[in-house]
């Protein structure tokens, strides 16, 4: 054998990125680079390793290196950018060991939580031991393998420490294999110590060969199809719960199809909002805890629930509180098993789009009652009206919340992709944003991490250059990371935020007030020398000059006529604005029929936290606590 010929002699850091540039994913024909490009905050852990690598390949390789501020906002980007590709494209993100690359797990935690895919590669301590402990090792008595890095573990999908340089030839097609498959996708962490970047090794040239991996649609049993359309025969009130994996999977159509023909009722987790344009006339809007008049109401009196690609996290079921018909039975269709199987569902482990198409064809001529359908309508009348309540222009100085979401709506269009996380504004926006295209709507709620809007904004004016792009973000969160601003300048992005300014933590101040307790430790306000606590003044912060001092264009909006002209003025010159809006704090969007779980003190000196005790005593005891396994009975 011709050993040159044959191998390569690259160090593991460049080899990585070699195998990284030859990998492709391919769905319905389609083929698109997996990894696109690396992000990267450089420290002694990978300066020298990846970093080396990526200044004398990067090019080359077609990889380019973006740096972000803060290496959580990093995985916020890739995060964001894979769920504008569908989940078939991210960034790999690489930090310096120590607290560069602790900063990642919460942006792991992200990524596996809604099952978005992120590649990680975390720097490590020095394999060979010889310098230990090395700068920001964390040092543990009786386990001198173990790192700061472990902490991955449990808030990833695959991990793995690449101590040999041979470890990478299965560790790197493992690794893609995860970030590809639909049902196993999150955070892929594959942790490099700092010596082993830089170590060299021979390669098999076929390592670097051009690999697609074929994003799998898994099909549906026929006998659990058959199964699922006679308990949609036999269901009187049946609703489709709709979740991310319906636009994941690509199935807009196929859903909206089955619920034009067969007369079912389609309602939204955060998700899954924009499946289906907020005007269609099937799409009844939000449901559970943050959910509207519509979908709640068919839901407390639905007798089969049709989960398609959700999580059925609490907020979809308001703590087991959404569903209330006795004998409620449940299809769960999804590519995770775990996630088909909740609720005792009738456990169908498939790929959305072919699922939604399977069920299609097996219910061929027959139609839910039109008395079903024309109540879905009189509700959704009813909700529509609701919302345009809600988003109204009340004349208050500042302008309610509501009405600065619908203000921005109305500017932009449906088309345009709101941004948000955290605060009382995914409950808003779910509920009073009309979204027309899938992508119109990126609210991310499964792990509702304050921080990653603006950093998921940048993430998806790059999946998607041409789409207008706006960030709702409360103050509290802007305090958490507004650092990208500074990266969404350097990379010369278009970029709306709209800051709304309440006063700091004002959506968790309002539950704390729900609860029965008085404000406590949530505004933003100086600490009182007479009290010893933080209710003094409140602190008076520019926004305007922070966001100037960081590059971007800054403005004040006091008035909803000020924040149109804002917003018009950002679209028509560019680059990155920050408009700041004050609201109203005294209008709130109304809770619509919902409930959350949040326990509250059960003994307590303070007559308001024992009285919303007994209304969550109250409340608890609609709780299902056990949803039947569903199957399809025999007639007798």
């Amino acid at each position: 054998m011709n050993k040159e010929r044959d191998t390569q002699r690259l160090t593991v850091a460049q080899a990585t990125l070699k195998f990284l540039a030859a990998q492709y994913s391919e769905r319905d024909g389609q083929r698109q680079r997996l990894i696109p490009g690396v992000w990267g905050i450089f420290g002694h852990g990978n300066v020298a390793g990846l970093g080396q690598a990526l200044e004398e390949y990067g090019d080359e390789l077609g990889l380019p290196t973006y740096r972000p501020q803060n290496e959580q906002g990093m995985v916020h980007v890739a995060a964001a950018y894979a769920r504008h590709r569908n989940r078939l494209a991210t960034f790999a993100c690489t930090a310096s060991v120590g607290p560069g690359s602790t900063n990642m797990i919460t942006g792991a935690a992200l990524a596996t939580v809604n099952r978005l895919p992120v590649l990680l590669l975390p720097s490590d301590i020095f394999a060979n031991r010889i310098p230990d402990p090395v700068l920001q090792q964390v040092e543990h008595s009786i386990e001198h393998d173990l790192s700061a890095n472990d902490c991955f573990r449990p808030v990833s999908r695959f991990y793995t420490r690449i101590s040999r340089p041979e470890q990478l030839l299965s560790a790197l097609p493992e690794a893609m294999r995860v970030l590809t498959d639909p049902a196993e996708t999150g955070a892929v962490v594959v942790s490099l110590p700092e010596d082993v970047q830089a170590e060299a090794y021979d390669w098999p040239a076929s390592f670097f060969d051009k690999r697609v991996w074929h994003v799998r649609r898994p099909p549906p049993e026929q006998v659990l199809i058959e199964q699922a359309a006679e308990l949609i025969r036999r269901a009187e009130r049946p609703l489709i719960v709709c979740g991310g994996g319906v636009i994941y999977s690509g199935a807009e159509e196929a859903l909206s199809r089955l619920a034009d023909e067969l007369n079912l009722p389609v309602c939204e987790s955060q998700a899954g909002k924009g499946a289906l344009p907020w005007n269609h006339p099937l799409n009844v809007g939000p449901i559970g805890s943050i959910g509207g008049l519509a979908a709640n109401r068919l839901a407390r009196e639905a007798d089969l629930v049709i989960a398609v690609g959700t999580r059925l996290g609490d907020f979809v079921t308001a703590s087991k509180t959404a569903f209330q018909q006795p004998d409620v039975q449940v299809i769960g269709i999804n590519v995770v098993p775990m996630d088909a199987a909740k609720l005792g569902a009738l456990s169908v482990v498939a790929d959305a789009r072919e699922a939604l198409r399977a069920l299609h064809g097996a219910l061929r001529g027959w139609r839910a009652p039109q008395a079903y359908r024309d109540e879905v309508s009189e509700l959704k009348t009813e909700w529509n009206a609701a919302v345009d309540a809600a988003r109204a222009d009340t004349g208050s100085t500042p302008p309610a919340q509501g009405a600065v979401i619908g203000a921005v709506n109305d500017v932009l269009g449906g088309h345009a992709t709101v941004v948000c996380a955290a605060g009382s504004m995914p409950g808003d926006l779910v509920r009073l944003w009309r979204a027309e295209d899938p992508g119109a709507y990126h609210v991310e709620y499964g792990f509702s991490c304050m921080g990653y809007e603006i950093p998921a904004g940048l993430g998806i004016q790059l999946a998607e250059p041409g789409r207008r792009v706006v960030v709702m973000i409360g103050d509290g969160s802007y305090l958490m990371m507004n650092s990208e601003l500074v990266t969404a300048v350097a990379e010369n992005v278009n970029l709306t935020v709209v800051l709304v300014d309440n006063r700091a933590f004002m959506s968790i101040r309002g539950l704390q007030m729900e609860c029965g307790s008085p404000s406590f430790n949530n505004e933003l306000r100086h600490r009182n020398p007479a009290t010893g606590r933080t209710d003094g003044p409140v602190v008076q912060l520019d926004f305007v000059k922070h966001a100037q001092g960081l590059g971007a264009s800054a403005m004040r909006a006091e008035t909803l006529d000020e924040l149109r002209a804002a917003l018009n003025d950002a679209g028509a010159q560019g680059g990155v604005h920050v408009i700041v809006v004050p609201v109203n704090l005294r209008e709130r969007v109304p809770g619509f029929e919902s409930w959350w779980d949040v326990p509250i003190a059960e003994v307590s000196g303070q007559a308001g936290v024992r009285q919303t005790r007994e209304h969550y005593e109250e409340k608890v005891a609609d709780q299902v606590r056990y949803f039947a396994p569903t199957t399809v009975k025999e007639n007798v």
